[in-house]
Protein backbone atom coordinates (compact mmCIF):
# COMPACT_ATOMS: atom_id res chain seq x y z
CA UNK A 1 0.00 0.00 0.00
CA UNK A 2 2.72 2.43 0.96
CA UNK A 3 4.32 2.48 -2.49
CA UNK A 4 1.10 3.85 -4.01
CA UNK A 5 0.50 6.65 -1.48
CA UNK A 6 3.17 9.11 -2.61
CA UNK A 7 2.40 9.07 -6.33
CA UNK A 8 -1.30 9.46 -5.57
CA UNK A 9 -0.59 12.41 -3.24
CA UNK A 10 1.64 14.04 -5.87
CA UNK A 11 -1.12 13.73 -8.48
CA UNK A 12 -3.58 15.40 -6.11
CA UNK A 13 -1.20 18.31 -5.40
CA UNK A 14 -0.48 18.93 -9.08
CA UNK A 15 -4.20 18.79 -9.86
CA UNK A 16 -4.94 21.32 -7.15
CA UNK A 17 -2.32 23.70 -8.45
CA UNK A 18 -3.63 23.41 -11.98
CA UNK A 19 -7.12 24.15 -10.75
CA UNK A 20 -5.87 27.24 -8.92
CA UNK A 21 -6.75 26.03 -5.45
CA UNK A 22 -3.18 26.44 -4.19
CA UNK A 23 -1.93 29.04 -6.67
CA UNK A 24 1.14 31.00 -5.60
CA UNK A 25 0.42 34.68 -4.82
CA UNK A 26 1.20 37.23 -7.55
CA UNK A 27 4.50 39.06 -7.16
CA UNK A 28 4.01 42.69 -6.06
CA UNK A 29 3.99 45.18 -8.95
CA UNK A 30 6.53 47.96 -8.54
CA UNK A 31 4.85 51.35 -8.40
CA UNK A 32 5.82 53.73 -11.18
CA UNK A 33 7.72 56.79 -9.99
CA UNK A 34 6.14 60.16 -10.67
CA UNK A 35 7.52 63.65 -11.16
CA UNK A 36 5.24 66.65 -10.70
CA UNK A 37 6.03 70.22 -11.75
CA UNK A 38 4.66 73.39 -10.14
CA UNK A 39 5.02 76.51 -12.30
CA UNK A 40 4.61 80.08 -11.17
CA UNK A 41 1.99 82.49 -12.50
CA UNK A 42 3.76 83.17 -15.81
CA UNK A 43 2.33 79.92 -17.16
CA UNK A 44 3.63 77.19 -19.42
CA UNK A 45 3.69 79.23 -22.64
CA UNK A 46 5.92 82.17 -21.68
CA UNK A 47 8.28 81.43 -24.60
CA UNK A 48 11.22 81.24 -22.21
CA UNK A 49 11.82 80.30 -18.55
CA UNK A 50 8.76 78.27 -17.52
CA UNK A 51 8.24 76.73 -20.93
CA UNK A 52 11.78 75.38 -21.12
CA UNK A 53 11.88 74.24 -17.50
CA UNK A 54 8.77 72.20 -18.21
CA UNK A 55 10.18 70.92 -21.50
CA UNK A 56 13.28 69.52 -19.81
CA UNK A 57 11.29 67.72 -17.12
CA UNK A 58 8.78 66.25 -19.54
CA UNK A 59 11.40 64.93 -21.96
CA UNK A 60 13.44 63.34 -19.18
CA UNK A 61 10.37 61.82 -17.51
CA UNK A 62 9.33 60.27 -20.81
CA UNK A 63 12.84 58.97 -21.42
CA UNK A 64 13.00 57.37 -17.97
CA UNK A 65 9.45 56.01 -18.03
CA UNK A 66 8.18 58.17 -15.17
CA UNK A 67 4.66 59.43 -14.72
CA UNK A 68 4.46 63.19 -15.21
CA UNK A 69 2.10 66.07 -14.48
CA UNK A 70 2.29 69.82 -14.03
CA UNK A 71 0.29 72.58 -12.39
CA UNK A 72 0.24 76.27 -13.33
CA UNK A 73 -0.30 78.41 -10.24
CA UNK A 74 -2.93 81.07 -10.83
CA UNK A 75 -1.66 83.30 -8.02
CA UNK A 76 1.06 83.35 -5.39
CA UNK A 77 -1.51 82.08 -2.90
CA UNK A 78 -1.66 78.81 -4.86
CA UNK A 79 1.95 77.73 -4.43
CA UNK A 80 1.57 75.66 -1.26
CA UNK A 81 -1.69 74.14 -2.46
CA UNK A 82 -0.16 73.22 -5.84
CA UNK A 83 2.77 71.45 -4.18
CA UNK A 84 0.41 69.63 -1.80
CA UNK A 85 -1.70 68.53 -4.76
CA UNK A 86 1.29 67.03 -6.55
CA UNK A 87 2.33 65.12 -3.43
CA UNK A 88 -1.24 63.94 -2.75
CA UNK A 89 -1.38 62.63 -6.32
CA UNK A 90 1.75 60.55 -5.82
CA UNK A 91 4.68 62.69 -6.93
CA UNK A 92 7.99 61.28 -5.67
CA UNK A 93 9.88 64.25 -7.11
CA UNK A 94 8.41 67.75 -7.16
CA UNK A 95 10.09 70.34 -9.41
CA UNK A 96 9.19 73.92 -8.56
CA UNK A 97 10.03 76.75 -10.92
CA UNK A 98 10.93 80.26 -9.88
CA UNK A 99 12.09 82.31 -6.95
CA UNK A 100 8.61 82.93 -5.57
CA UNK A 101 8.18 79.24 -4.79
CA UNK A 102 11.18 79.23 -2.46
CA UNK A 103 9.34 79.43 0.86
CA UNK A 104 6.58 77.01 -0.14
CA UNK A 105 9.12 74.48 -1.41
CA UNK A 106 11.20 74.68 1.75
CA UNK A 107 8.13 74.19 3.95
CA UNK A 108 6.99 71.18 1.91
CA UNK A 109 10.46 69.63 1.96
CA UNK A 110 10.53 69.80 5.75
CA UNK A 111 6.98 68.43 6.01
CA UNK A 112 7.61 65.58 3.53
CA UNK A 113 11.20 64.36 4.08
CA UNK A 114 10.61 61.26 1.91
CA UNK A 115 9.73 63.35 -1.17
CA UNK A 116 12.50 64.76 -3.34
CA UNK A 117 12.40 68.37 -4.51
CA UNK A 118 14.27 70.33 -7.18
CA UNK A 119 13.77 74.08 -7.38
CA UNK A 120 14.84 76.40 -10.19
CA UNK A 121 16.46 79.74 -9.28
CA UNK A 122 16.37 79.37 -5.48
CA UNK A 123 19.31 78.57 -3.23
CA UNK A 124 19.10 78.09 0.53
CA UNK A 125 21.85 79.36 2.79
CA UNK A 126 22.93 78.73 6.40
CA UNK A 127 20.95 80.49 9.08
CA UNK A 128 22.19 81.94 12.34
CA UNK A 129 23.40 78.51 13.41
CA UNK A 130 25.80 78.39 10.45
CA UNK A 131 24.67 74.90 9.44
CA UNK A 132 24.46 73.88 5.80
CA UNK A 133 20.71 73.42 5.18
CA UNK A 134 21.34 70.78 2.51
CA UNK A 135 23.02 68.60 5.13
CA UNK A 136 20.33 69.17 7.74
CA UNK A 137 16.64 70.09 7.35
CA UNK A 138 16.76 70.24 3.54
CA UNK A 139 18.41 66.92 2.74
CA UNK A 140 15.77 66.36 0.03
CA UNK A 141 16.18 69.58 -2.00
CA UNK A 142 18.38 70.25 -5.02
CA UNK A 143 18.71 73.90 -6.08
CA UNK A 144 19.22 74.49 -9.80
CA UNK A 145 21.01 77.83 -10.13
CA UNK A 146 22.43 79.81 -13.06
CA UNK A 147 25.16 82.40 -13.52
CA UNK A 148 22.88 84.86 -15.35
CA UNK A 149 25.51 87.59 -15.16
CA UNK A 150 27.95 85.53 -17.22
CA UNK A 151 25.75 85.05 -20.28
CA UNK A 152 24.40 88.60 -19.91
CA UNK A 153 27.94 89.96 -19.89
CA UNK A 154 28.50 88.44 -23.33
CA UNK A 155 25.20 89.90 -24.54
CA UNK A 156 26.31 93.29 -23.25
CA UNK A 157 29.63 93.05 -25.07
CA UNK A 158 27.74 92.35 -28.28
CA UNK A 159 25.27 95.19 -27.67
CA UNK A 160 28.01 97.64 -26.80
CA UNK A 161 29.93 96.72 -29.93
CA UNK A 162 26.91 96.84 -32.26
CA UNK A 163 25.19 99.98 -30.93
CA UNK A 164 25.42 103.01 -33.22
CA UNK A 165 23.70 105.47 -30.89
CA UNK A 166 25.65 104.64 -27.76
CA UNK A 167 22.40 103.90 -25.91
CA UNK A 168 21.16 100.41 -25.01
CA UNK A 169 18.30 99.23 -22.80
CA UNK A 170 16.92 96.42 -20.68
CA UNK A 171 13.18 95.89 -20.22
CA UNK A 172 13.12 93.87 -17.01
CA UNK A 173 10.67 91.93 -14.90
CA UNK A 174 10.61 92.03 -11.11
CA UNK A 175 13.68 93.29 -9.29
CA UNK A 176 14.76 89.92 -7.94
CA UNK A 177 18.30 88.46 -7.81
CA UNK A 178 18.29 86.52 -11.13
CA UNK A 179 16.92 89.52 -13.05
CA UNK A 180 19.32 91.92 -11.34
CA UNK A 181 22.23 89.63 -12.28
CA UNK A 182 21.10 89.75 -15.91
CA UNK A 183 20.91 93.54 -15.87
CA UNK A 184 24.25 94.07 -14.10
CA UNK A 185 26.07 91.60 -16.30
CA UNK A 186 24.66 93.16 -19.46
CA UNK A 187 25.54 96.69 -18.43
CA UNK A 188 29.03 95.72 -17.28
CA UNK A 189 29.69 93.86 -20.53
CA UNK A 190 28.58 96.82 -22.64
CA UNK A 191 30.78 99.22 -20.65
CA UNK A 192 33.78 96.94 -21.11
CA UNK A 193 33.51 97.73 -24.82
CA UNK A 194 32.33 101.33 -24.59
CA UNK A 195 32.86 102.97 -21.17
CA UNK A 196 30.66 105.91 -22.21
CA UNK A 197 27.65 103.88 -23.29
CA UNK A 198 24.30 104.83 -21.74
CA UNK A 199 22.43 101.90 -20.21
CA UNK A 200 18.70 102.33 -19.62
CA UNK A 201 16.69 99.94 -17.46
CA UNK A 202 13.24 99.61 -15.94
CA UNK A 203 12.10 96.91 -13.54
CA UNK A 204 8.42 96.06 -13.93
CA UNK A 205 6.76 94.23 -10.99
CA UNK A 206 5.25 91.47 -13.11
CA UNK A 207 6.62 88.74 -15.37
CA UNK A 208 3.41 88.50 -17.38
CA UNK A 209 2.78 92.08 -18.53
CA UNK A 210 3.87 92.39 -22.16
CA UNK A 211 1.79 95.54 -22.66
CA UNK A 212 3.78 97.49 -20.08
CA UNK A 213 6.98 95.88 -21.32
CA UNK A 214 6.27 97.13 -24.83
CA UNK A 215 5.46 100.63 -23.58
CA UNK A 216 8.71 100.84 -21.62
CA UNK A 217 10.60 99.53 -24.64
CA UNK A 218 9.08 102.19 -26.85
CA UNK A 219 10.02 104.84 -24.29
CA UNK A 220 13.64 103.71 -24.28
CA UNK A 221 13.73 103.58 -28.07
CA UNK A 222 12.45 107.14 -28.06
CA UNK A 223 15.42 108.02 -25.85
CA UNK A 224 17.85 106.69 -28.43
CA UNK A 225 18.25 103.02 -27.51
CA UNK A 226 19.07 100.90 -30.54
CA UNK A 227 19.46 97.57 -28.70
CA UNK A 228 16.78 96.22 -26.35
CA UNK A 229 17.41 93.26 -24.04
CA UNK A 230 14.14 91.74 -22.81
CA UNK A 231 14.73 90.37 -19.29
CA UNK A 232 11.65 88.94 -17.64
CA UNK A 233 9.32 86.45 -19.29
CA UNK A 234 6.34 87.86 -21.14
CA UNK A 235 7.06 91.34 -19.79
CA UNK A 236 10.47 91.34 -21.44
CA UNK A 237 8.86 89.94 -24.58
CA UNK A 238 6.91 93.19 -24.86
CA UNK A 239 10.22 95.03 -25.04
CA UNK A 240 11.42 92.69 -27.79
CA UNK A 241 8.26 93.37 -29.76
CA UNK A 242 8.81 97.12 -29.44
CA UNK A 243 12.32 96.65 -30.85
CA UNK A 244 11.02 94.53 -33.72
CA UNK A 245 8.38 97.10 -34.66
CA UNK A 246 10.92 99.94 -34.47
CA UNK A 247 13.38 98.09 -36.69
CA UNK A 248 16.17 98.02 -34.12
CA UNK A 249 18.25 95.24 -32.57
CA UNK A 250 17.02 92.95 -29.81
CA UNK A 251 18.42 90.28 -27.50
CA UNK A 252 16.30 87.52 -26.00
CA UNK A 253 16.60 85.76 -22.65
CA UNK A 254 16.52 82.35 -20.95
CA UNK A 255 15.98 80.28 -24.13
CA UNK A 256 16.94 80.75 -27.77
CA UNK A 257 14.02 83.06 -28.47
CA UNK A 258 14.67 82.94 -32.19
CA UNK A 259 13.07 79.51 -31.92
CA UNK A 260 10.45 80.25 -29.25
CA UNK A 261 9.32 83.73 -30.25
CA UNK A 262 9.29 83.77 -34.08
CA UNK A 263 7.29 87.02 -34.18
CA UNK A 264 10.50 88.90 -33.38
CA UNK A 265 13.09 86.56 -34.90
CA UNK A 266 14.46 88.98 -37.49
CA UNK A 267 15.25 91.55 -34.76
CA UNK A 268 17.08 89.08 -32.51
CA UNK A 269 20.86 89.17 -32.68
CA UNK A 270 21.07 86.41 -30.06
CA UNK A 271 19.64 85.35 -26.69
CA UNK A 272 21.30 85.16 -23.28
CA UNK A 273 20.41 81.59 -22.48
CA UNK A 274 19.94 79.78 -19.20
CA UNK A 275 19.77 76.17 -20.29
CA UNK A 276 16.94 75.45 -17.88
CA UNK A 277 15.69 72.53 -19.95
CA UNK A 278 19.06 70.84 -19.62
CA UNK A 279 19.22 71.55 -15.88
CA UNK A 280 15.70 70.33 -15.07
CA UNK A 281 16.04 67.34 -17.38
CA UNK A 282 19.29 66.27 -15.74
CA UNK A 283 17.71 66.61 -12.30
CA UNK A 284 14.95 64.20 -13.34
CA UNK A 285 17.45 61.75 -14.82
CA UNK A 286 19.53 61.88 -11.65
CA UNK A 287 16.40 61.24 -9.60
CA UNK A 288 15.41 58.25 -11.73
CA UNK A 289 18.92 56.85 -11.35
CA UNK A 290 18.97 57.43 -7.59
CA UNK A 291 21.68 60.08 -7.89
CA UNK A 292 19.85 63.34 -7.13
CA UNK A 293 21.85 64.92 -4.30
CA UNK A 294 20.83 67.72 -1.95
CA UNK A 295 23.01 70.64 -3.01
CA UNK A 296 23.30 73.76 -5.12
CA UNK A 297 24.01 72.89 -8.76
CA UNK A 298 25.35 75.99 -10.52
CA UNK A 299 25.18 76.35 -14.31
CA UNK A 300 28.00 78.53 -15.69
CA UNK A 301 29.79 79.39 -18.90
CA UNK A 302 32.56 77.01 -17.95
CA UNK A 303 30.28 73.98 -17.62
CA UNK A 304 28.01 74.95 -20.53
CA UNK A 305 24.99 75.68 -18.37
CA UNK A 306 24.61 79.23 -19.71
CA UNK A 307 25.71 80.95 -22.92
CA UNK A 308 24.69 82.90 -25.98
CA UNK A 309 22.38 81.46 -28.61
CA UNK A 310 23.50 81.36 -32.26
CA UNK A 311 23.36 84.63 -34.20
CA UNK A 312 20.96 83.12 -36.74
CA UNK A 313 19.85 85.78 -39.27
CA UNK A 314 22.35 88.26 -37.83
CA UNK A 315 25.40 86.07 -38.40
CA UNK A 316 26.39 87.96 -41.55
CA UNK A 317 25.43 91.35 -40.07
CA UNK A 318 27.63 91.14 -36.98
CA UNK A 319 31.19 92.20 -37.74
CA UNK A 320 34.13 89.90 -37.26
CA UNK A 321 35.45 92.40 -34.72
CA UNK A 322 32.32 92.17 -32.57
CA UNK A 323 32.30 88.37 -32.77
CA UNK A 324 35.94 88.34 -31.69
CA UNK A 325 35.15 90.62 -28.76
CA UNK A 326 32.37 88.28 -27.60
CA UNK A 327 34.67 85.25 -27.91
CA UNK A 328 37.40 87.02 -25.95
CA UNK A 329 34.88 88.04 -23.31
CA UNK A 330 33.78 84.43 -22.90
CA UNK A 331 37.37 83.37 -22.26
CA UNK A 332 37.83 86.22 -19.80
CA UNK A 333 34.69 85.31 -17.84
CA UNK A 334 35.74 81.67 -17.62
CA UNK A 335 39.09 82.79 -16.27
CA UNK A 336 37.59 85.28 -13.80
CA UNK A 337 33.80 85.17 -13.36
CA UNK A 338 33.86 88.21 -11.07
CA UNK A 339 34.49 90.57 -13.99
CA UNK A 340 30.79 90.47 -14.84
CA UNK A 341 29.89 92.71 -11.91
CA UNK A 342 26.98 90.47 -10.99
CA UNK A 343 28.61 88.26 -8.37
Amino acid sequence: MRKYMYPTFAILVVSALLLGGCAAPDAPVAQKLKVGVVLDTSGENDKSFNEYSLKGVKEAATEKGLDFSYIVSQSTDDFEKSIETQIAEGANLVVTVGIFLGDATKAAAIKYPDVKFAIVDVAYFPGDDGKDPYSNELKNITSLMFAEDETAYLAGVLAGCMSKTGVIATVSGMEIPPVVRFVKGYQTGAKSVNPNIITLNQYIPDFNDPVTGKTIGQTFIGQGADVVFGVGGNTGNGGLLAAKEAGIMAIGVDADQYLTYPEVEDALMTSAMKNVDIATGQAVRDFADGKLAASIKMATLSNGGVGLAPYHDWDSKISADCKAKVAAAADAVKADPKITGGK
